[in-house]
Protein backbone atom coordinates (compact mmCIF):
# COMPACT_ATOMS: atom_id res chain seq x y z
CA UNK A 1 0.00 0.00 0.00
CA UNK A 2 1.49 3.36 -0.43
CA UNK A 3 0.96 6.49 1.47
CA UNK A 4 -2.23 8.18 1.66
CA UNK A 5 -1.25 10.98 4.08
CA UNK A 6 -5.08 11.64 5.39
CA UNK A 7 -5.00 8.47 6.55
CA UNK A 8 -1.85 8.85 8.86
CA UNK A 9 -2.34 10.14 12.38
CA UNK A 10 -1.78 13.69 12.63
CA UNK A 11 -0.18 15.62 15.81
CA UNK A 12 -1.78 19.03 16.82
CA UNK A 13 -1.02 22.09 14.84
CA UNK A 14 0.15 23.93 17.92
CA UNK A 15 3.03 21.04 18.79
CA UNK A 16 4.68 22.22 15.54
CA UNK A 17 6.10 24.91 17.59
CA UNK A 18 9.63 25.47 18.61
CA UNK A 19 12.20 27.66 20.30
CA UNK A 20 14.99 29.28 18.86
CA UNK A 21 17.48 27.06 19.73
CA UNK A 22 15.98 24.34 17.65
CA UNK A 23 15.64 26.93 15.48
CA UNK A 24 19.33 27.58 14.43
CA UNK A 25 20.00 23.94 12.76
CA UNK A 26 23.67 23.19 12.06
CA UNK A 27 24.84 24.00 8.43
CA UNK A 28 25.65 21.41 6.18
CA UNK A 29 29.43 21.37 5.14
CA UNK A 30 29.27 23.06 1.54
CA UNK A 31 33.05 21.49 0.91
CA UNK A 32 31.31 17.46 1.50
CA UNK A 33 28.04 17.85 0.88
CA UNK A 34 25.88 15.69 -1.75
CA UNK A 35 24.53 17.96 -4.24
CA UNK A 36 21.11 16.87 -4.04
CA UNK A 37 21.20 17.47 -0.36
CA UNK A 38 22.06 20.82 -0.96
CA UNK A 39 19.11 20.83 -4.28
CA UNK A 40 16.35 19.38 -1.49
CA UNK A 41 17.61 21.95 0.63
CA UNK A 42 16.59 24.66 -1.75
CA UNK A 43 13.70 23.27 -3.08
CA UNK A 44 11.96 22.93 0.49
CA UNK A 45 13.07 26.60 1.29
CA UNK A 46 11.02 27.84 -1.50
CA UNK A 47 8.09 25.31 -0.80
CA UNK A 48 7.96 27.05 2.51
CA UNK A 49 7.88 30.45 1.13
CA UNK A 50 5.05 29.63 -1.16
CA UNK A 51 3.18 28.09 1.32
CA UNK A 52 3.72 31.18 4.08
CA UNK A 53 2.79 33.37 1.45
CA UNK A 54 -0.19 31.97 0.13
CA UNK A 55 -1.72 31.69 3.52
CA UNK A 56 -0.70 35.67 3.79
CA UNK A 57 -3.00 36.03 0.58
CA UNK A 58 -5.60 34.19 1.55
CA UNK A 59 -5.54 35.68 5.48
CA UNK A 60 -5.91 39.00 3.67
CA UNK A 61 -9.18 38.19 1.75
CA UNK A 62 -10.57 36.11 4.38
CA UNK A 63 -13.42 38.31 6.12
CA UNK A 64 -13.39 35.73 9.12
CA UNK A 65 -10.99 36.51 11.83
CA UNK A 66 -11.43 32.73 13.40
CA UNK A 67 -10.54 31.02 10.31
CA UNK A 68 -7.54 34.22 9.85
CA UNK A 69 -6.60 32.89 13.47
CA UNK A 70 -5.87 29.26 12.52
CA UNK A 71 -3.76 30.17 9.40
CA UNK A 72 -1.94 32.64 11.39
CA UNK A 73 -0.84 29.67 13.89
CA UNK A 74 -0.13 26.95 10.45
CA UNK A 75 2.11 30.09 8.91
CA UNK A 76 3.57 30.36 12.04
CA UNK A 77 4.73 26.84 12.03
CA UNK A 78 5.49 26.92 8.40
CA UNK A 79 8.19 30.41 8.94
CA UNK A 80 9.26 28.22 11.73
CA UNK A 81 10.10 25.45 9.16
CA UNK A 82 11.58 27.82 6.52
CA UNK A 83 14.09 29.36 9.24
CA UNK A 84 15.17 25.66 10.32
CA UNK A 85 15.98 25.07 6.50
CA UNK A 86 17.99 28.42 5.42
CA UNK A 87 19.71 27.92 8.16
CA UNK A 88 21.31 24.68 6.22
CA UNK A 89 23.23 26.92 3.81
CA UNK A 90 26.12 27.91 5.89
CA UNK A 91 28.16 31.10 6.09
CA UNK A 92 30.93 30.47 3.81
CA UNK A 93 28.54 29.27 1.20
CA UNK A 94 28.99 32.84 -1.36
CA UNK A 95 25.77 34.13 -3.44
CA UNK A 96 27.29 33.04 -6.46
CA UNK A 97 27.76 29.11 -5.21
CA UNK A 98 24.69 28.95 -4.09
CA UNK A 99 23.05 30.33 -7.07
CA UNK A 100 24.67 27.44 -8.61
CA UNK A 101 22.49 25.49 -6.76
CA UNK A 102 19.56 26.81 -7.34
CA UNK A 103 20.31 26.58 -11.08
CA UNK A 104 20.96 23.12 -10.93
CA UNK A 105 17.87 22.75 -9.24
CA UNK A 106 16.09 24.34 -11.99
CA UNK A 107 17.26 21.64 -14.43
CA UNK A 108 17.24 18.61 -12.24
CA UNK A 109 13.91 19.13 -11.17
CA UNK A 110 12.09 20.45 -14.34
CA UNK A 111 13.93 17.72 -15.89
CA UNK A 112 12.21 15.19 -13.86
CA UNK A 113 9.08 16.36 -13.41
CA UNK A 114 8.81 16.95 -17.17
CA UNK A 115 10.03 13.10 -17.49
CA UNK A 116 7.56 11.79 -15.77
CA UNK A 117 4.57 14.48 -16.79
CA UNK A 118 1.55 12.36 -18.84
CA UNK A 119 -0.10 15.82 -19.81
CA UNK A 120 1.59 17.26 -22.88
CA UNK A 121 0.73 20.63 -22.36
CA UNK A 122 2.65 20.79 -18.99
CA UNK A 123 5.07 18.90 -20.00
CA UNK A 124 5.80 20.99 -23.31
CA UNK A 125 5.48 24.15 -20.36
CA UNK A 126 8.23 22.19 -18.51
CA UNK A 127 10.76 21.37 -21.51
CA UNK A 128 10.66 25.12 -22.56
CA UNK A 129 11.74 27.07 -19.79
CA UNK A 130 14.18 24.13 -18.63
CA UNK A 131 16.11 25.02 -21.57
CA UNK A 132 16.32 28.59 -20.38
CA UNK A 133 16.95 27.88 -16.61
CA UNK A 134 20.00 25.25 -17.95
CA UNK A 135 21.59 28.05 -20.21
CA UNK A 136 21.47 30.66 -16.63
CA UNK A 137 23.33 27.98 -15.14
CA UNK A 138 26.00 28.15 -17.82
CA UNK A 139 26.25 31.77 -17.95
CA UNK A 140 26.70 32.05 -13.58
CA UNK A 141 29.00 29.47 -14.08
CA UNK A 142 31.67 31.39 -16.03
CA UNK A 143 31.15 34.05 -14.01
CA UNK A 144 32.06 31.78 -11.09
CA UNK A 145 35.17 30.52 -12.92
CA UNK A 146 35.69 34.27 -14.46
CA UNK A 147 35.59 36.31 -11.18
CA UNK A 148 36.75 33.03 -8.56
CA UNK A 149 37.87 30.17 -10.24
CA UNK A 150 36.13 28.10 -8.95
CA UNK A 151 34.62 25.29 -11.12
CA UNK A 152 30.97 24.85 -11.19
CA UNK A 153 31.10 21.13 -11.76
CA UNK A 154 32.78 20.72 -8.42
CA UNK A 155 29.40 22.28 -7.04
CA UNK A 156 26.87 20.54 -9.49
CA UNK A 157 29.14 17.18 -8.65
CA UNK A 158 29.50 16.90 -12.36
CA UNK A 159 25.86 15.43 -12.20
CA UNK A 160 24.19 18.01 -14.48
CA UNK A 161 26.04 19.18 -17.42
CA UNK A 162 27.00 23.24 -17.89
CA UNK A 163 27.05 24.18 -21.47
CA UNK A 164 24.43 26.96 -23.47
CA UNK A 165 20.76 26.30 -23.66
CA UNK A 166 18.35 28.74 -25.34
CA UNK A 167 20.59 31.84 -25.21
CA UNK A 168 19.10 34.06 -22.10
CA UNK A 169 19.28 36.93 -24.62
CA UNK A 170 16.65 34.97 -26.83
CA UNK A 171 14.42 34.45 -23.70
CA UNK A 172 13.19 38.41 -23.60
CA UNK A 173 9.70 37.53 -24.37
CA UNK A 174 6.23 40.38 -24.79
CA UNK A 175 4.29 39.49 -21.22
CA UNK A 176 1.31 38.61 -23.39
CA UNK A 177 3.02 35.30 -24.79
CA UNK A 178 4.28 34.39 -21.03
CA UNK A 179 0.95 33.06 -19.95
CA UNK A 180 -0.47 30.03 -19.95
CA UNK A 181 -3.48 27.31 -20.69
CA UNK A 182 -5.14 26.34 -16.89
CA UNK A 183 -5.45 23.05 -15.95
CA UNK A 184 -8.90 21.64 -14.55
CA UNK A 185 -8.22 20.60 -11.15
CA UNK A 186 -11.26 17.87 -11.61
CA UNK A 187 -9.66 15.78 -14.64
CA UNK A 188 -5.98 16.68 -14.45
CA UNK A 189 -3.55 13.82 -13.04
CA UNK A 190 -2.66 13.83 -9.53
CA UNK A 191 0.94 14.29 -10.29
CA UNK A 192 0.11 16.73 -13.00
CA UNK A 193 -1.28 19.35 -10.25
CA UNK A 194 1.83 18.00 -8.08
CA UNK A 195 4.24 19.28 -10.91
CA UNK A 196 2.84 22.54 -11.17
CA UNK A 197 2.52 23.39 -7.68
CA UNK A 198 6.30 22.27 -7.20
CA UNK A 199 7.90 23.74 -9.59
CA UNK A 200 5.99 26.97 -9.38
CA UNK A 201 7.33 27.21 -5.99
CA UNK A 202 10.48 26.85 -7.03
CA UNK A 203 10.58 29.06 -9.86
CA UNK A 204 9.38 31.58 -7.46
CA UNK A 205 12.26 31.14 -4.78
CA UNK A 206 14.19 31.66 -7.37
CA UNK A 207 12.81 34.95 -8.57
CA UNK A 208 13.02 36.18 -4.74
CA UNK A 209 16.59 34.88 -4.22
CA UNK A 210 17.32 36.90 -7.19
CA UNK A 211 15.39 40.01 -6.52
CA UNK A 212 16.90 40.44 -3.07
CA UNK A 213 20.09 39.29 -3.50
CA UNK A 214 21.01 40.19 -7.01
CA UNK A 215 22.03 44.16 -5.60
CA UNK A 216 24.54 42.33 -3.10
CA UNK A 217 26.45 41.08 -5.53
CA UNK A 218 30.21 42.70 -5.60
CA UNK A 219 31.13 43.12 -8.61
CA UNK A 220 29.02 45.35 -11.78
CA UNK A 221 29.20 42.63 -13.70
CA UNK A 222 26.97 40.39 -11.68
CA UNK A 223 24.99 42.89 -10.66
CA UNK A 224 23.91 43.08 -14.22
CA UNK A 225 24.01 39.24 -14.80
CA UNK A 226 21.39 38.82 -11.74
CA UNK A 227 19.66 42.03 -13.02
CA UNK A 228 18.78 40.05 -16.58
CA UNK A 229 18.20 36.86 -15.37
CA UNK A 230 15.52 37.53 -12.51
CA UNK A 231 13.80 39.27 -15.24
CA UNK A 232 13.50 35.76 -16.99
CA UNK A 233 12.64 34.38 -13.77
CA UNK A 234 9.48 36.75 -13.45
CA UNK A 235 8.59 35.67 -16.87
CA UNK A 236 8.99 31.93 -15.59
CA UNK A 237 6.89 32.07 -12.60
CA UNK A 238 4.34 33.90 -14.72
CA UNK A 239 4.67 31.06 -17.39
CA UNK A 240 4.10 28.00 -14.81
CA UNK A 241 1.59 30.26 -12.44
CA UNK A 242 -0.54 30.64 -15.59
CA UNK A 243 -1.01 26.60 -15.94
CA UNK A 244 -2.79 26.32 -12.41
CA UNK A 245 -6.35 25.78 -12.28
CA UNK A 246 -8.04 29.44 -11.47
CA UNK A 247 -11.35 28.38 -10.13
CA UNK A 248 -10.18 26.66 -7.00
CA UNK A 249 -11.20 28.44 -4.10
CA UNK A 250 -8.72 29.52 -1.39
CA UNK A 251 -9.56 26.65 0.82
CA UNK A 252 -9.33 24.00 -1.53
CA UNK A 253 -5.76 26.21 -2.55
CA UNK A 254 -4.77 25.69 0.76
CA UNK A 255 -5.27 22.32 0.94
CA UNK A 256 -3.21 20.88 -2.38
CA UNK A 257 -0.43 23.06 -0.72
CA UNK A 258 -0.28 21.45 2.43
CA UNK A 259 -0.32 17.71 0.53
CA UNK A 260 2.35 18.79 -1.59
CA UNK A 261 4.75 19.50 0.88
CA UNK A 262 3.79 16.21 2.94
CA UNK A 263 4.58 14.58 -0.36
CA UNK A 264 7.63 16.79 -0.72
CA UNK A 265 8.79 15.98 2.55
CA UNK A 266 7.95 12.48 2.40
CA UNK A 267 9.79 12.31 -1.00
CA UNK A 268 12.68 14.00 0.97
CA UNK A 269 12.73 11.75 3.70
CA UNK A 270 12.61 8.49 1.52
CA UNK A 271 15.88 9.68 -0.49
CA UNK A 272 17.72 12.36 1.82
CA UNK A 273 21.28 10.46 2.12
CA UNK A 274 22.55 12.83 5.27
CA UNK A 275 21.05 11.01 8.39
CA UNK A 276 21.19 14.28 10.17
CA UNK A 277 18.91 16.06 7.21
CA UNK A 278 16.78 12.96 6.67
CA UNK A 279 15.46 12.99 10.67
CA UNK A 280 14.77 16.84 10.17
CA UNK A 281 12.88 15.33 6.87
CA UNK A 282 11.08 13.14 8.92
CA UNK A 283 10.26 15.71 11.12
CA UNK A 284 8.92 18.53 8.71
CA UNK A 285 6.95 15.61 7.33
CA UNK A 286 5.13 15.11 10.80
CA UNK A 287 4.36 18.90 11.23
CA UNK A 288 2.83 19.36 7.92
CA UNK A 289 0.61 16.16 8.01
CA UNK A 290 -0.80 18.21 11.34
CA UNK A 291 -1.38 20.92 9.07
CA UNK A 292 -2.78 19.03 5.76
CA UNK A 293 -5.23 17.48 8.51
CA UNK A 294 -6.19 21.07 9.86
CA UNK A 295 -6.65 22.50 6.31
CA UNK A 296 -9.27 19.28 5.60
CA UNK A 297 -11.23 20.08 8.84
CA UNK A 298 -11.50 23.81 7.49
CA UNK A 299 -12.64 22.96 4.12
CA UNK A 300 -15.11 20.66 5.30
CA UNK A 301 -16.32 23.48 8.41
CA UNK A 302 -16.17 26.31 5.84
CA UNK A 303 -17.20 25.09 2.32
CA UNK A 304 -18.95 21.58 3.39
CA UNK A 305 -16.29 19.88 1.08
CA UNK A 306 -14.62 16.35 2.29
CA UNK A 307 -10.50 16.31 0.87
CA UNK A 308 -11.85 13.06 -1.19
CA UNK A 309 -13.85 16.19 -3.11
CA UNK A 310 -10.59 17.66 -3.97
CA UNK A 311 -8.01 14.82 -4.38
CA UNK A 312 -9.80 12.05 -5.09
CA UNK A 313 -6.71 10.21 -5.25
CA UNK A 314 -4.58 11.02 -2.18
CA UNK A 315 -2.08 8.27 -2.62
CA UNK A 316 1.22 9.41 -3.18
CA UNK A 317 2.52 8.88 -6.33
CA UNK A 318 6.30 7.23 -6.88
CA UNK A 319 8.68 9.42 -4.44
CA UNK A 320 10.02 12.71 -6.51
CA UNK A 321 13.78 11.36 -6.62
CA UNK A 322 16.38 14.31 -7.82
CA UNK A 323 19.05 13.31 -10.44
CA UNK A 324 21.56 12.85 -13.37
CA UNK A 325 19.08 14.00 -15.98
CA UNK A 326 22.04 14.39 -18.61
CA UNK A 327 20.16 12.48 -21.53
CA UNK A 328 16.94 13.41 -21.11
CA UNK A 329 18.34 17.57 -20.86
CA UNK A 330 20.00 16.79 -24.00
CA UNK A 331 16.99 15.26 -26.46
CA UNK A 332 15.32 18.68 -25.12
CA UNK A 333 17.66 20.88 -26.38
CA UNK A 334 17.00 19.96 -29.64
CA UNK A 335 14.30 22.59 -29.40
CA UNK A 336 16.36 25.37 -28.88
CA UNK A 337 14.54 27.13 -31.52
CA UNK A 338 11.33 27.29 -30.22
CA UNK A 339 9.83 30.45 -29.00
CA UNK A 340 6.09 31.58 -27.36
CA UNK A 341 3.42 32.88 -28.95
CA UNK A 342 0.36 33.27 -26.74
CA UNK A 343 0.09 30.13 -24.98
CA UNK A 344 1.55 27.98 -27.45
CA UNK A 345 4.81 27.42 -28.42
CA UNK A 346 6.75 28.20 -32.09
CA UNK A 347 9.89 27.86 -34.16
CA UNK A 348 11.28 31.12 -34.42
CA UNK A 349 11.67 30.39 -38.02
CA UNK A 350 8.15 31.19 -38.08
CA UNK A 351 7.85 34.31 -36.19
CA UNK A 352 7.05 37.98 -38.61
CA UNK A 353 9.68 40.30 -38.50
CA UNK A 354 6.90 42.96 -37.24
CA UNK A 355 5.56 40.43 -34.42
CA UNK A 356 5.37 41.18 -30.92
CA UNK A 357 8.24 39.43 -29.99
CA UNK A 358 10.66 41.51 -31.69
CA UNK A 359 9.19 44.25 -30.85
CA UNK A 360 10.08 43.61 -27.53
CA UNK A 361 13.30 42.42 -27.91
CA UNK A 362 13.86 45.76 -29.39
CA UNK A 363 12.60 48.21 -26.73
CA UNK A 364 14.10 45.63 -23.46
CA UNK A 365 17.43 44.62 -25.01
CA UNK A 366 18.61 47.87 -26.56
CA UNK A 367 22.11 46.80 -28.24
CA UNK A 368 22.87 43.39 -28.34
CA UNK A 369 26.86 43.82 -26.89
CA UNK A 370 25.16 45.45 -23.56
CA UNK A 371 23.22 42.58 -22.44
CA UNK A 372 24.62 41.33 -19.54
CA UNK A 373 23.97 37.32 -20.19
CA UNK A 374 26.22 38.01 -23.44
CA UNK A 375 28.74 40.03 -22.16
CA UNK A 376 29.85 37.44 -19.07
CA UNK A 377 30.48 35.07 -21.95
CA UNK A 378 32.40 37.61 -23.96
CA UNK A 379 34.40 38.61 -21.35
CA UNK A 380 35.60 35.70 -20.15
CA UNK A 381 36.18 34.55 -23.83
CA UNK A 382 38.35 37.54 -24.13
CA UNK A 383 40.52 36.29 -21.35
CA UNK A 384 40.96 32.65 -21.65
CA UNK A 385 40.24 32.26 -25.04
CA UNK A 386 36.97 30.01 -24.97
CA UNK A 387 34.16 29.99 -23.01
CA UNK A 388 34.18 27.64 -19.79
CA UNK A 389 31.87 24.12 -19.74
CA UNK A 390 31.66 21.01 -18.42
CA UNK A 391 30.07 18.56 -20.78
CA UNK A 392 30.18 14.76 -21.54
CA UNK A 393 30.19 15.09 -25.02
CA UNK A 394 29.72 17.34 -28.10
CA UNK A 395 26.91 19.82 -27.57
CA UNK A 396 23.85 18.34 -29.60
CA UNK A 397 22.99 21.31 -31.04
CA UNK A 398 25.91 22.50 -34.26
CA UNK A 399 25.05 26.27 -33.98
CA UNK A 400 26.10 26.29 -29.96
CA UNK A 401 28.99 24.36 -29.93
CA UNK A 402 31.41 26.79 -30.67
CA UNK A 403 33.32 27.50 -27.40
CA UNK A 404 35.05 31.01 -28.71
CA UNK A 405 31.93 32.62 -29.32
CA UNK A 406 29.03 33.15 -27.89
CA UNK A 407 26.06 32.81 -30.18
CA UNK A 408 23.06 35.24 -29.88
CA UNK A 409 20.94 34.27 -32.73
CA UNK A 410 19.81 30.99 -31.87
CA UNK A 411 16.06 30.90 -30.54
CA UNK A 412 16.26 34.57 -31.50
CA UNK A 413 16.06 35.51 -35.04
CA UNK A 414 15.31 33.28 -38.22
CA UNK A 415 18.30 30.80 -40.01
Amino acid sequence: MGMNPFTQKAPPVYDGIVDFKTLATKPYNKNTVDPYTRLRVILMNGTEYESIWNSHYFSRRCPDNDLRRELALMRRVEQQQQKRIAALKPANETILETTIGYEQLAVDLTATLAAREKDKYVKAALNFALLEDFDHLYRYADLLEGERGIKAERIVGKYTEIMPGRPTIAEHRHPFDDIRRHINNKTAHPFTKLSIGIITAAEQQTLNYYMNIGAFYDTEQGRKLYTEIGMIEEQHVSHYGSLKDTNVTSLECLLMHEYTECYLYYSCYMTETDERIKLLWEEMFEQELAHLHKAAELLKKYEKKTWQRIIPEATFPAVLKLGPMKEYVRKVLTTVHMTSEHEDYVSIDKVPDDSRFHHYQAQALGKVKQVPTHLVIDNYISKKGRDYRYQVKAHPVPELRNRKADNVEVGRTRA
